[in-house]
């Protein structure tokens, strides 16, 4: 798919748009000023696969707290979250935080914002212009009160404006809603009027289930488009669930791979083999082995139960199963290669999928 130009923005040692992969982004959930526990989840976030955690500044105790958390956490791009006071954006900054999200809608204070751009441009830390529909600047949300989605891109617009009119360009644009249209028509608007690279979110999405559904169509329609460079996935709950969503509507969209694609049919009447059970087996399994064999995240792996779709679908996966009355065929880039009894199922995958990234091996090496 074609993706949206964007100028590159530089945060600690990973680049946000222009060609770099689009970024997962969380967001801390502990007190702030409580540093262990700070930490220990950036560095749980981390080892889950999220490459920027931001941490919210509420106070003057959190604000203090930002040097310790950052000395603890030093591998992990973070980001300081910052309404109303911008004096806690130039004590982020300080403290070595690596860039700064202020919302247009509570921050206003030119003076104030001259003094945190020009520290900003000072130690090249770049700011996300995070727009909410919840808190938008006053001015454009009376001026256009009948159209909220305008409201979000004059905000965004205007802010944009004010940083760029003090010589600072390295900007990174959010344009949230918790309502998936209003987030879509947002970000699609202002696509057509800068190349400033997007963090995509459906803001306050709700408990875990819904919050799914909202992500992944708002902003996978965005990512399918070409839009969006970095994301997070809102969740009331644990932030891991956050990451690990994000990873999979990338995955889904073939814009970066976390895990082995595995399609399985969903065990319908037609079904005769346990392909719940067999699923699950093969997911595991292909997960621990991509740990040390990272080409099988490459793949797409079929398990199916029946005779209608079964075949079909296994033929056209790199590796398949198609089960049925305690039999199943294995294929292999589009031929069946062997039958085996179900006990054996999955282990026979697992060894064509081996086979198959030999041979890729063996190609790639012959070259």
């Amino acid at each position: 798919m074609m993706r949206r130009h964007t100028r590159s923005v530089k945060v600690k040692d990973l680049v946000i748009g222009g060609e770099a992969p689009i970024a997962i982004q969380s967001m801390t959930k502990t007190d702030t000023t409580d540093v262990e526990a700070t930490v220990r989840q950036i560095r749980a976030l981390a080892t889950a696969g999220c490459e920027i955690v931001r941490v919210a500044v509420p106070t003057i105790q959190a604000a203090e707290a930002l040097p310790d958390i950052r000395r603890e956490a030093d591998r992990v791009p973070l980001v300081a979250d910052i309404h109303f006071h911008p004096q806690f954006a130039i004590a982020a900054i300080e403290a070595g935080f690596d860039k700064i999200r202020w919302n247009p809608g509570n921050i206003r204070d030119p003076q104030r914002i001259r003094e945190v751009v020009a520290r900003a441009k000072e130690r090249g830390i770049p700011i996300r212009i995070g727009v909410n529909v919840g808190s938008l600047d006053p001015a454009c949300e009376a001026a256009h009160h009948d159209d909220l989605v305008e409201a979000v891109v004059q905000s965004a617009l205007k802010s944009v404006r004010l940083l760029e009119g003090l010589g600072f360009s390295d900007i990174v644009l959010s344009l949230k809603s918790s309502d998936v249209r209003q987030t879509l028509a947002a970000y699609r608007r202002m696509a057509q009027l800068c190349d400033y690279p997007f963090h995509l979110g459906v803001t306050e999405a709700g408990l875990p289930e819904v919050a799914t559904v909202k992500s992944s169509i708002g902003i996978g329609t965005l990512l399918a488009e070409g839009i969006g460079d970095t994301i997070r996935v809102s969740i009331t709950g644990d932030p891991i669930e956050e990451v690990k969503v994000a990873q999979r509507i990338l995955s889904s969209l073939s814009l970066r791979r976390f895990e082995t694609n595995v399609i399985a049919c969903p065990s319908c009447g037609r079904c005769e083999i346990d392909v719940v059970g067999i699923a699950g087996q093969v997911q595991a399994r292909l997960t621990e082995f991509s740990k040390t064999e990272p080409r099988c995240l490459d793949l797409t792996v079929a398990v199916m139960g029946c005779v209608v779709n079964g075949p079909g679908e296994s033929e056209h996966a790199d590796v398949g199963l198609a089960g049925g009355g305690g039999v199943g065929v294995i294929y292999r880039k589009g031929k069946q290669v062997r039958r085996v009894a179900e006990a054996d199922m999955v282990d026979a995958l697992l060894e064509e999928v081996q086979r198959v990234i030999s041979d890729e091996c063996s190609v790639t090496s012959g070259q």
